[in-house]
């Protein structure tokens, strides 16, 4: 093999569509874009998923599913974190000032994860019965 003997792979490099140059070259006359409509037009251009002025697909099917604004005002937070709290009584607030949780949380949940090495007060959070536990056993108490 040599240099000047190289050269690309059969179909590798196609030759350009040249339109509009007799029905020899296969694309004479219409140019491959058939007979009349939008498409063989100049600028016939439409969306993806348009249909002609018929409600599209993704429009016509029902949509299904749902999301919870309750969830987006929501919180779990795990067992290990009321160690790094310092207040008296934990509360929403206080965990809000702790930077915890954000400012839109208006529902905390303590789920058991992890270790509660001092006697903790809440007030106002809920907690799994697994996480009570700890939290009696610590000492703590929980209030509604």
């Amino acid at each position: 093999m040599k240099l000047n003997t190289i050269k690309p792979a059969n179909g590798a490099k196609t030759a350009k569509k040249r339109v509009g140059r007799g029905i020899g070259s296969g694309l004479g006359k219409t140019c491959g874009k058939g007979h009349k409509g939008q498409t063989a037009r100049a600028g016939g251009f439409h969306k993806v998923g348009f249909e002609g002025g018929q409600m599209p697909l993704q429009r016509r099917i029902p949509k299904s599913g749902f999301v919870s604004h309750m969830a987006m005002e929501s919180a779990e937070l795990p067992l290990s974190a009321l160690n790094k709290i310092d207040a008296a009584v934990i509360d929403v607030a206080a965990l809000q000032a702790a930077n915890m949780i954000s400012r839109s949380i208006k529902r905390v949940k303590i789920m058991l994860s992890g270790q509660v090495t001092k006697a903790v007060t809440l007030k106002g959070i809920k907690v799994t019965a697994g996480a009570r536990k700890q939290i009696e056993a610590a000492g703590g108490k929980i209030e509604a």
